[in-house]
């Protein structure tokens, strides 16, 4: 971080900060829509923050070595938008005129990959609080496992993680279950900055919450410190800037910021109008005489902008002194300084394919016990590789046996095994942050049953494109006694109808390392489901089933030189066994039948038609689809004439083989379907 004082803290009188308020008004205001409260009371922050305390480089965005900036409370993205427009970001003016506007650079919500110098995707509250601990978690680790030994301030890994969150922040119960794990992991590069203006939606927050935050995070092993207001009225930004500058310990840093939403606005300061509308013509105005300028809307004068940009230039020296801290590190460390490289872009090693595990047909095994034995394939190969699961790593067995756990103690923060305790989404939002931070590849584990309580996690990593890996063990019915609370459904079908998002359900042993491997080449999130019965590893060539998986279905058999079968079965995961079985059935009874593996129909569904034909040719309409979950969703697949094989109520409590005959997963109902849907299809 940089030692000289930014450009002005005080308060009204700086016409940085000035200027970055107005930006807010104004284009909250041109938009007629937006939150123009908290943008406008924290520019003093936002200003002093980009100016002296973080780490960043405007001409790029992308540079490994810099802080991250979240704003959890998104709804104030025109904070942060001045900020980056102020300081030189590639955002120009009529970027924030156009704010709120399609296809503009200045969306309602902050948006990663659509504004430069945005961190991460912000808005559904607490999220970005979370994604900021993981950020710091990933941080922590990659200082342990490249440069343990350099001094604290040496290395090209001492790298902070900054979040500005709100009182709707702190209220979601993902705070929580984050702050809790940021505390026992004494992420001491992590700073929370909390806007307690007292202020939301439906009023005074005392109408809703009544809690005392700073002994709530005093409890989970924060250092807090409190800003009080100025006399004025406004953030004491000295006294921020003071305890920003004192140091601390080896704990995350939660400071307190007594504010007032709007404030110098005249009358709409300390209001919840002032939260989520825009301000109005008559009250801009008013805060411009308040502010003691003239300017028109968007106005930034040019001494003005010029001593804002003032950040190219230092970011460009901080960027060329890390540099130099690298090319040292890598001059010491080439062999870490390789696989860095090949971390950081993704890279996967060319032996991976070749050295998956291949279990022999006939072989009876879970395909969460094949998870495991690939994990730990992977993780020989691959050392960015880091996963846990939610107290669950024995029966989702995601556990890497050459590693220990991360943790602070012993120089645990090397361990690729995070503990991430009962706290689904606080975990799978900690992931998205790890991802975001660059250099680790990440999975996080639960029963498919409980990504329910990750899904807002899962869908803003859909929306960030990032390569979230997320395995869910105990699928379907056949985890047998635990019952209807914990068997799946309805999750398969709500998995695939969130766009961008990648889920595989493998057949056997050889499906799952391959959908491992398929998984690891997405470039988005992907979700293996796995299940916990043994299933007998099909006799499928091995050297088909990677590009197989990678499409999404592929044939497994075909007994017809015709290439014309009477009936297509197309088994998912567990019950492909049950669309074989049900193959030899028919083919006894003289019919032809090809049956074809479908892991995952999003890959499949983004086949050209080509192949796509190639596997489900458009005139055989007899089909049959088998899986022990909602069959809602597969009447594109089975078409008019086809017969979908499910479940469409929820399960029972019993023993597995038990749960499966009454719920009607069998090889018999399977070839009743194909009855049914030849019948069908010759009508």
């Amino acid at each position: 971080m940089t030692t000289t004082a930014p450009p002005g803290l005080s308060r009204t009188g700086n016409e940085v900060v000035t200027a970055a308020r107005l930006l807010a008004a104004d284009a909250v205001e041109a938009a007629q829509s937006g939150h123009p409260g908290a943008a406008i009371s924290l520019a003093p922050v936002a200003t002093l923050l980009y100016g002296k305390y973080i780490r960043h480089d405007p001409q790029d965005p992308h540079w490994f070595g810099r802080d991250r900036f979240i704003l959890s409370c998104g709804h104030a993205s025109m904070l942060l938008y001045a900020q980056l427009y102020l300081t030189g970001y590639d955002l120009s003016l009529d970027d924030l005129k156009n704010f709120r506007r399609l296809g503009s650079k200045t969306p309602g919500h902050p948006e990663y990959g659509i504004t430069p110098g945005v961190d991460a995707t912000t808005g559904p509250l607490g999220q970005g609080f979370a994604m900021g601990v993981g950020m710091a978690m990933a941080f922590a680790h990659q200082r342990a496992l490249y440069d343990a030994e350099a001094p604290t301030g040496d290395s090209p890994f001492d790298r902070h993680v900054w979040v500005l969150a709100s009182d709707g922040d702190l209220e979601e119960g993902i705070s929580y279950e984050a702050g809790s794990l940021a505390g026992r992991h004494q992420l001491d590069n992590l700073t929370v900055l909390y806007d307690r203006n007292r202020i939301q939606i439906d009023g005074a927050t005392d109408l809703a919450w009544s809690e005392d935050v700073v002994a709530r995070f005093e409890a989970q092993g924060w250092r807090v410190s409190t800003v009080a207001r100025a006399s004025d009225g406004d953030i004491d930004i000295t006294a921020l800037d003071d305890i920003l500058s004192a140091g601390g310990d080896h704990r995350p840093h939660l400071v307190v910021l007594d504010s007032e939403i709007a404030w110098p606005s005249p009358t709409a300061r300390g209001t919840a109008g002032s939260h989520g509308a825009p301000l109005g013509a008559e009250e801009v105005a008013g805060l411009r005489r308040e502010l003691g300028v003239d300017t028109a809307p968007f106005d930034v004068p040019d001494a003005v902008l010029d001593t804002a940009r003032e950040a190219v230039t230092a970011g460009a020296e901080l960027h060329r002194r890390w540099d130099g801290q690298m090319e040292q590190w890598a001059t010491r460390n080439p062999a870490r300084a390789a696989d860095l490289r090949r971390v950081v872009d993704r890279g996967i090693p060319g032996e991976l394919n070749d050295s998956l595990p291949r279990w022999e047909p006939g072989t009876m095994v879970s395909t969460r016990d094949a998870s495991r034995d690939t994990i730990q394939v992977l993780a020989e190969h691959l050392p960015e590789l880091v996963g846990g699961s939610a107290d669950l790593a024995d029966p989702n067995r995601t556990a890497i046996t050459s590693s220990g756990s991360f943790l602070p103690e012993d120089g645990g923060r090397t361990g690729r095994n995070v503990h991430w305790g009962v706290r689904e989404f606080a975990m799978a939002a900690a992931v998205n942050g790890m991802v975001l931070a660059g250099g680790t590849r990440v999975f996080a584990g639960t029963f498919l049953t409980f990504s329910d309580y990750e899904r807002a996690a899962l869908r803003l990593a859909a929306l960030m494109k990032l390569p979230s890996i997320f395995v869910w063990s105990h699928d379907s019915i056949a985890l047998g006694q635990d019952g209807p609370t914990h068997q799946p459904i309805e999750h398969l079908a709500s998995l695939r109808a969130m766009p961008g998002f990648t889920s595989i359900r493998p057949a056997d042993a050889n499906e799952t390392a391959a959908a491992w491997f398929v998984a690891l080449e997405q470039d988005g999130p992907a979700g293996l489901v796995l299940c916990r019965q043994p299933l007998k590893t099909l006799g499928i060539d091995p050297d088909r089933i990677v590009d197989g998986v990678r499409r999404g279905a592929y044939i497994v058999s075909s007994d017809s030189t015709a290439d014309d079968p009477d009936v297509i079965l197309i088994g998912t995961g567990s019950e492909l066994e049950l669309a074989v079985d049900a193959a030899t059935t028919l083919r006894g009874n003289g019919y032809a039948v090809r049956v074809v593996s479908m892991p995952s129909r999003d890959l499949f569904d983004r086949q050209d038609d080509k192949y796509r034909d190639s596997v489900l040719p458009p005139q055989l309409r007899a089909r049959v689809v088998v899986e022990a979950a909602a069959t809602f969703g597969w009447g594109d697949i089975i078409g008019d004439a086809g017969v979908a094989v499910g479940i469409d109520h929820f399960g029972e409590s019993g023993p597995a083989t038990d749960v499966q005959r009454a719920c009607g997963m069998t090889a018999e109902r399977v070839v009743a379907a194909a009855d049914e849907a030849m019948s069908r299809s010759r009508k």
